[in-house]
C-alpha cells in the first residue's frame, strides 16, 4: 500500500467520527421534534423517539405563529439576498474593469470594513431607518439586513471579474454594448460566485436575530423565525419539544437552498481559494 493510501486509511475513520460528532446535534434536534416532553428528558441522548408526537409541529405552526414568522423570514431573506447580490456584483464589476480616481483607496476601504463588527453598526442603521420612516416595517428590516457582509461579496466578484479575459469585454464594446449590457453578458459566467453569495447571505439573513428584533419592537407580527423562537419560553418553563419542532421547520428551507446551489457553491469556493 502506498503512503497516500495509508494516510487515507487513517484519515477516513477520523473524518467519519468528526462528521458524526458535528451532525449529531442536528439529528438530536430533529429527533426531539417528534418526542413527547417526558420522552425528551427520559430518552437522554437517544435519537429514536419512544413515542411519536406530531402535536409539537402543530404548536409551533399554529400556537406559536410560525406560519407568520416563516412568511416574514422568507420575505426578508430572499429580498435582502437579491439586493446584496446585485449590489456586490455591480460594485465588484466596476472595481475590476474600470479605472477611476480613488479606485485603490475605495478597494482598501472595502477591505477594511471586513474588520468592523456587524453588531457595532446596528445603532447607525436604526437611526437611518427611523429617519427614513421605515421603522417597524418590512422595508426597514430588509434595508438593514442588506448590508451586513457586503465587503466579502464585493471582493469575491472583484476577483472573478478581474480573471475574465479582456477580449470578451473588448468584443462586447466593439458590438456597441454599454455598461449594463456588458454586465448582463458576463454575469452568467459568475454562477459559482453567485452561488456562494446566495448561500452565505441567505443563511445569514435566515438566522438573523438582532435586526428583526430591534427594528420591529412595536410590530411583533413582522418578526422572523429566529425571534419567534422566544415564543416557546414561558414564565416558568420552556416548551423544549415545541422549540425543537420550530428549529426543524427553520432548518428545512436552508437545506433546500444549499442542495440547489451546492454544485456551484463548491466550484465558487474552489475558485475563490485558488484566486
Amino acid at each position: 500500500m502506498t503512503r497516500r493510501g495509508r494516510a487515507n486509511l487513517i484519515a477516513l475513520p477520523i473524518l467519519i467520527v468528526v462528521g458524526v460528532i458535528w451532525i449529531y446535534p442536528f439529528l438530536w434536534t430533529v429527533s426531539a421534534a417528534f418526542k413527547t416532553q417526558a420522552g425528551l428528558f427520559s430518552g437522554g441522548a437517544n435519537l429514536i423517539p419512544d413515542q411519536l408526537d406530531f402535536s409539537n409541529f402543530e404548536r409551533a405552526w399554529v400556537n406559536a405563529g410560525f406560519d407568520r414568522y416563516l412568511l416574514n423570514t422568507v420575505i426578508y431573506s430572499v429580498s435582502s439576498t437579491l439586493i446584496e447580490l446585485v449590489k456586490a456584483a455591480l460594485c465588484g464589476y466596476v472595481l475590476a474593469r474600470y479605472e477611476f480616481p480613488g479606485r485603490v483607496l475605495l478597494h482598501r476601504m472595502i477591505v477594511a470594513t471586513l474588520f468592523v463588527p456587524v453588531a457595532s453598526i446596528i445603532i447607525p442603521q436604526f437611526v437611518l431607518v427611523e429617519q427614513l420612516g421605515l421603522l417597524n416595517t418590512r422595508a426597514g428590516v430588509i434595508l438593514a439586513m442588506s448590508g451586513s457582509a457586503g465587503a466579502l461579496y464585493v471582493l469575491l466578484f472583484t476577483g472573478f471579474f478581474s480573471s475574465v479575459p479582456s477580449d470578451l469585454f473588448d468584443a462586447a464594446k466593439m458590438d456597441g454594448a454599454g455598461f449594463l449590457r456588458t454586465f448582463r453578458l458576463v454575469l452568467p459566467l459568475a454562477k459559482p460566485i453567485i452561488a456562494v453569495v446566495v448561500i452565505f447571505q441567505f443563511v445569514s439573513n435566515w438566522n438573523e436575530f438582532n435586526i428583526p428584533l430591534v427594528f420591529t419592537l412595536a410590530q411583533p407580527d413582522l418578526q422572523n423565525l429566529a425571534v419567534g423562537m422566544l415564543s416557546f419560553k414561558g414564565e416558568h418553563a420552556v416548551d423544549w419539544t415545541g422549540f425543537a419542532a420550530g428549529m426543524t421547520i427553520s432548518f428545512a428551507p436552508m437545506l433546500v437552498v444549499f442542495l440547489i446551489f451546492q454544485k456551484y457553491f463548491v466550484n465558487g469556493l474552489a475558485g475563490a481559494i485558488k484566486g
